[in-house]
């Protein structure tokens, strides 16, 4: 947790990484985005959620962003990245207003090169924090 920016988003993303079915990590995006700039902080989801698609060994193209519209089970800002062939799970994510801006907490497996992907994500200009479950 050396690079936390947020202890308390860090520890709640923590505890979602409870080992389940799956064992995730997660990387906290933290942008500067207002809730005025919805559409920058989804093309935000978007460009990590490929840069996680890569690195967990799927073809960006090959995935589409699914947003549980028709979904009890999802909240306005929960969304999911899977492939297209089989709809296979490759991230899943909320986007939360905290602060006056928008930090993206983005859970993907862990058999996914997890430094690579915050290095990338680094890239793009956003302050980052990686999360490892267990």
């Amino acid at each position: 947790m050396a690079d936390a920016i947020d202890d308390d988003l860090y520890q709640r993303t923590k505890a979602l990484l409870e080992p389940g079915e799956i064992t995730l990590n997660a990387t906290i995006v933290h942008t500067e985005y207002d809730g005025q700039e919805d559409v920058k902080m989804m093309q935000a989801t978007i460009d990590v959620g490929d840069i996680i698609a890569e690195h967990a060994g799927h073809d960006p193209t090959d995935c589409f962003v699914y947003s549980g519209n028709d979904d009890t089970d999802f909240s306005s800002n929960q969304h999911q990245g899977r492939t297209l062939e089989d709809e296979e799970f490759v991230w899943e994510c909320q986007q939360l207003l905290r602060n006056g801006s928008f930090d993206i907490v983005i859970y993907y497996e862990a058999t996914a090169d997890h430094e690579a992907i915050l290095e990338d994500v680094r890239d793009l200009g956003f302050d980052v924090t990686g999360v490892e479950g267990e």
